[in-house]
């Protein structure tokens, strides 16, 4: 067998963190380790895991991912479990492509030959909603996914939740689903209401409607709404996830496989979801190399339902050209019709990176400031 012979990470425009491993036969494999706003935490996490994992073997996946978590005593936490997935994804890559095969096919083969997808509208602050729909509908999408709201105060007048129940109105009347994003930016008293008034317009699903460490919020809120309720993309482990689980307050998981310690992990919460009656619907805003990865997952996950995807999101556009088509050289692996992608065939993670585009813009990018809203009276919200 193989041992890993090269971890390299390469920042790249908009935001994302590229991880590429290389075996002593000259095998190769590419991951996604990117934590929006901490981005050189995970540099520096990685550069700890590439010393300790270079000259393992690059085919043992899972017993590179327990020394990983649990020989460093402290476990778990955004930092460690996205430069994790990096690497995970990776040597998933890696051992596919060795093996030439689809990545799916190491995951118990497939059980649906195309993806469910939905797109972002309306930006951090949501607006211009009808004619965004409208362009997504034309790029082939059915669903889509938009902030619910502004910021919010702790408690604040009941008209900063009416335009939301409106745009939500709009969106359905052009006959397409939408997911409302509350983003953690609501507290308990806005949230309940928000949940009350959107409920007679059947939104597709209500996502992290507060923050996930409010688990016994979550739980009281759940118990009085019928709307499904997603959350996942800040729980990033089995573990974190096993509370939500059991307090039968989650609908729809979303954790994200460049966040949760990659494929690996992501397979383990499925299982335990399916065993709970909950779907899987990977958080995905990030990169080409973290959607692929999701749709190998994807394709061999019987309880997977819909998958984010982050073309033109505002936070590509809002950087200049680069989207989801840069750094792979087969841009219609993105091509979405009547509301799907066909599912990836190609050995591996079923794309090809440009290489040579991502060396040349690691040169320079720097990395994505975290982001924030500021109150009229100077104090901290929730973004």
């Amino acid at each position: 067998m193989a041992k890993i012979k090269t971890i390299e990470y390469f920042r790249v425009l908009p935001r994302w963190l590229f991880v590429k491993i290389c075996d002593d036969e000259g095998q190769y494999g590419w991951g996604e380790a990117t934590l929006e706003g901490h981005t050189q935490a995970v540099e520096g996490c990685l550069d700890a895991l590439r010393g300790r994992f270079t000259g393992y073997e690059a085919d043992d996946i899972e017993h590179i991912w327990q020394t990983a978590y649990r020989l460093g005593f402290y476990r778990g936490g955004p930092v460690l479990m996205s430069a994790l997935a990096g690497i995970d994804i990776a040597l998933w890559d890696l051992k596919a492509r060795r093996l030439k095969v689809p990545l799916y096919q190491l995951l118990g083969g497939k059980v649906r030959h195309k993806i469910k997808v939905y797109a972002w509208i309306g930006g951090d602050r949501p607006k211009d909603v009808e004619a965004a729909a409208k362009e997504r509908w034309a790029q082939g999408f059915r669903a889509i996914k938009m902030n619910a709201t502004e910021d919010v105060d702790w408690l604040d007048s009941p008209k900063a939740l009416e335009t939301c129940v409106e745009r939500l109105k709009t969106v359905k009347a052009l006959g397409m689903d939408a997911g409302l994003d509350f983003h953690g930016r609501l507290h308990k008293p806005m949230a309940k209401q928000l949940a009350k008034a959107l409920e007679p317009h059947h939104p597709l699903f209500i996502e992290e409607p507060l923050l996930s460490e409010h688990s016994e919020g979550i739980k009281q809120l759940s118990q009085l709404t019928t709307i499904p309720i997603a959350l996942g993309e800040r729980l990033y482990s089995r573990w974190d996830v096993k509370r939500f689980l059991h307090d039968a307050s989650v609908d729809i998981l979303q954790p994200d496989i460049s966040h949760c310690g990659g494929i690996s992990e992501l397979r383990r919460i499925a299982a335990m979801a399916e065993t709970y009656d909950v779907a899987i619907a990977p958080h995905c805003p990030l990169g080409p190399i973290a959607l692929a990865a999701c749709m190998q997952f994807d394709m061999a996950t019987s309880n997977f339902v819909i998958q984010e995807m982050s073309l033109g999101i505002h936070y590509n556009t809002e950087i200049g050209e680069y989207d989801i088509h840069n750094y792979i050289t087969n841009h219609d692996a993105w091509d979405v019709k009547n509301g799907y992608v066909d599912g990836l065939e190609g050995i591996g993670l079923g794309i090809d990176v440009d290489e040579a585009e991502v060396r040349e813009i690691a040169k320079t990018a720097p990395p994505w400031p975290p982001k924030g809203f500021t109150g009229p009276d100077g104090s901290i919200r929730e973004w």
